[in-house]
């Protein structure tokens, strides 16, 4: 071969590696599908695809222009569904799976008395929690739910089922005034609780907590300390607040005030806080709320089922609380699926207002994405599918009977999309469900393990 041919083939052959390593490295591309931003400007992306480096979205473009520019170890091919930001369960009690069905038709005093304090006092351990937290991970996983708070007892071994199931959580060590599996005392519930923090302060997926039962369930001194310690390691405070209209006149009667200014009074809410229902509060209690920057977890089927009440979730927004969606424990509602608790929030403000227009499509899926994330005071981190946040995403399939047609991509997810649509779920990059199956959990295990404890229940309740 001449020379001159030779430098020409070296040369073109040159440039397309030049052309090749200009491309930026990506270790995931999910490509293909309708990106549903959930940003300040509710960008939607059709034949979108999401770049992502490690943990970090790098990149949100047209699938097009992301295979242009992104080198990509891996691909999801997305086409035919929704891409849309992983959902945020802001308020739960993950063990509580295992009471699913415990005690149903009841106001929530009496079905906390009569079943769910009496079989937590016989059945609750490590072992317990364990398997109960697997067992609500894997349906978090498998419904598209990518970052959980919860309230329980023995948290350290929640959050270490947790982590193995690469979920992202906020969560709380309970505290209260009777004893409990984990502690005897509220002193030596606070001493579990900052052990706790200091054990899992820094890592990555979990945020540890420090959980106040109630304003009922504990008196004004263990309160103040609850406040001192969240302060004194700057980590959230987790309370049930004013949630039904027994709790309401049991504070009036002993502290002539509501729930909310009761806990203002002892400065519970000076730090970062979040109230879960705030079903009953007032325009003083919402200024309160507001001045202080306390987050509130709407959990809407919880609060139907026990007839607690109907949050003023749109006077929430309108005082300027921060607000996100719950499922409760699932011994409540009885599922951990958001997209039933997007879908009946949506319903139950239209419904209890006489408006259509009350709680729209958008606002729904919000209040489980971008709001939910802001509650929680990690707005700046997850939420929304933004360059620089963490790569939390779900992908929804569009293959269905009941998902065709689709014309508008959120009133699809807020009232046609149950969890089993989902199809992949991400947290931090890396994959914990793909085409449906589970990849960091053993499903079948899981639900033996879980079948086992339940007949533990079943005996210790007799």
């Amino acid at each position: 071969m001449k020379m001159w041919r030779i430098l020409v083939i070296v040369a073109v052959a040159s440039a397309a590696c030049a052309r090749v390593d200009t491309k930026a490295p990506a270790t995931l591309v999910i490509s293909g599908g309708t990106i549903v931003t959930e940003d300040a400007s509710g960008r939607i992306i059709e034949n979108g695809a999401v770049a992502i480096n490690n943990d970090t979205i790098v990149a949100i473009d047209t699938a097009a222009a992301i295979a242009a520019k992104y080198d990509a170890r891996e691909v999801i091919d997305a086409r035919g569904q929704i891409v849309m930001p992983g959902l945020i369960n802001t308020h739960g009690h993950a063990p509580m799976v295992l009471y699913r069905g415990l005690g149903s038709d009841l106001a929530l005093m009496d079905w906390l008395t009569k079943y769910i304090f009496p079989a937590e006092a016989k059945t609750v351990s490590p072992e317990f929690v364990r398997v109960g937290t697997k067992l609500a991970a894997l349906e978090m996983i498998e419904s598209g739910t990518t970052t959980f708070t919860d309230m329980y007892y023995f948290e350290d071994d929640i959050a270490a089922a947790t982590k193995e199931s690469g979920l992202r959580a906020v969560l709380g060590e309970s505290v209260i005034k009777f004893p409990v599996a984990d502690a005897k005392t509220p002193e030596e519930g606070l001493a579990r609780a900052e052990k706790f923090i200091q054990a899992w302060k820094n890592d990555a997926l979990i945020t540890p907590a420090v959980a106040p039962h109630a304003p009922y369930t504990l008196e004004p001194e263990t309160l103040k300390a609850v406040r001192a310690l969240a302060n004194k390691y700057d980590v959230p405070m987790l309370i049930h607040l004013a949630e039904t209209q027994d709790e309401m006149k049991q504070i009036a009667d002993r502290f002539h005030l509501s729930p909310t200014m009761y806990l203002e009074s002892l400065g519970v809410w000076t730090g970062r806080s979040l109230g879960a229902h705030a079903v009953w509060v007032n325009d003083e209690d919402m200024a309160t709320l507001t001045k202080r920057g306390v987050g509130l977890a709407h959990n809407p089927e919880s609060n139907m089922k026990l007839a607690s009440g109907v949050a003023p979730v749109q006077k929430w927004i309108d005082h300027g609380i921060h607000a996100g969606l719950g499922t409760d424990g699932a011994a409540s509602n009885n599922d951990l699926d958001m997209f039933e608790a997007i879908r009946q929030a949506a319903f139950l403000h239209k419904l209890s207002s006489n408006d259509p227009r009350a709680m729209p499509a958008s606002l729904a899926i919000e209040l489980a994405t971008r709001r939910g994330a802001e509650a929680l005071g990690m707005g700046n981190k997850i939420g929304s599918l933004e360059v620089g946040k963490q790569a939390d995403v779900i992908t929804i399939s569009l293959g269905s009977a009941r998902q065709t047609p689709l014309y508008e991509p959120l009133g699809q997810i807020a009232f046609v999309t149950h969890g089993d649509d989902v199809r992949n779920t991400i947290v931090a990059g890396r994959v914990l469900m793909k085409d449906r199956r589970v990849l960091t959990l053993n499903s079948a295990d899981v639900i033996r393990d879980a079948r086992a404890m339940a007949d533990k229940v079943r005996a210790a309740i007799k």
